[in-house]
């Protein structure tokens, strides 16, 4: 991947440096690795980030860093890509799985997925998912492909330019058809799972809306302002209608064997092309028994 610009006569920048800090968004910590790797470019030769500028000159950035993912053991698996290009990857996961590996999903979890891909492509990059779901939770994952892709998409959720839509199957029916749910969410003492609604917590907003009800349930769509562990599910069970099937912060029902929580949508700006995008997750097949279609 390279980053070009080309300084115009309306430009205030005074050198390289200012064009890659406040052009491209470049942080510290991968601006000291370009220069370590001479892959800053002014006019198609190597440059050092104090040179100054002057109009027509082009400032090129190579990020192309062979990379060691050998932390990640790659398992050959049937991904569900919704969207790829040279900036990223995106998947819609399988509900029971997990993003990370770990003890417990050592060599099943979706990056041992995304590596095997990457390895069949010939991408020697590390396995870096921008987002987080549940295990239990269906839906969209992006994997950015490279560092600066991943500090470009992290800084969009962090000045919420990044859209986030769920579907939740919920127990009940609703006497607020929609709302917002500001409440700070903790860590529940004694746990380092469970959270709960708690002065001490971070701000937490949820914005939600029921799309239908029937037979004491209700589908609702919920959108995150902010990106708190559980927070769809401790705001909705706070409400009374904990998500279907969820055992940790509703009751375990036998007719489902996972919360039926989906992350159905994601808006960004395209970090290279600056276009709004928006990626959908079909709706998973074990939604289907509650509602046709959403």
């Amino acid at each position: 991947m390279v980053l070009k610009y080309t300084i115009k006569d309306t430009d205030t920048y005074q050198n390289v440096k200012e064009v890659l800090k406040a052009y491209f968004g470049i942080s510290e910590r991968l601006l000291l690795r370009l220069k370590n790797t001479q892959n800053i470019l002014l006019n198609s030769k190597p440059t050092y980030v104090s040179k100054e500028v002057t109009v027509g000159d082009i400032i090129e950035v190579l990020i192309d860093f062979i990379e060691d993912n050998s932390n990640i053991v790659p398992t050959k698996m049937n991904l569900s890509i919704i969207y790829e290009d040279d900036s990223y990857l995106v998947v819609n996961k399988s509900p029971n799985m997990a993003i990370h590996p770990s003890m417990l999903h050592y060599d099943t979890s979706l990056s041992n997925g995304v590596r095997y891909y990457f390895d069949s492509i010939n991408l020697k990059k590390k396995i870096r998912p921008v987002n987080r779901l549940d295990k239990d939770t269906s839906g969209l994952v992006i994997f950015a492909k490279n560092e600066y892709i991943q500090e470009c998409l992290v800084s969009q959720m962090k000045t919420k330019d990044m859209k986030k839509t769920y579907i939740a199957i919920c127990e009940g029916i609703f006497k607020e058809k929609s709302g917002t749910i500001n409440l700070p969410i903790a860590r529940k003492p004694g746990s380092i799972i469970e959270r709960y609604i708690d002065e001490s917590g971070d701000q937490a907003i949820t914005h939600y809306e029921v799309l239908k009800e029937l037979n004491n349930v209700s589908v609702v769509k919920c959108t995150l302002e902010t990106g708190r562990t559980h927070q769809i599910r401790v705001h909705l069970s706070y409400l009374g209608h904990p998500i279907l099937g969820d055992t940790l912060y509703g009751k375990k029902k036998d007719i489902i064997s996972r919360q039926l929580l989906h992350a159905y949508k994601l808006e960004f700006i395209h970090p290279i092309s600056k276009e709004y995008v928006s990626y959908v997750a079909p709706i998973p097949e074990d939604f289907k028994q509650f509602i046709d279609q959403v």
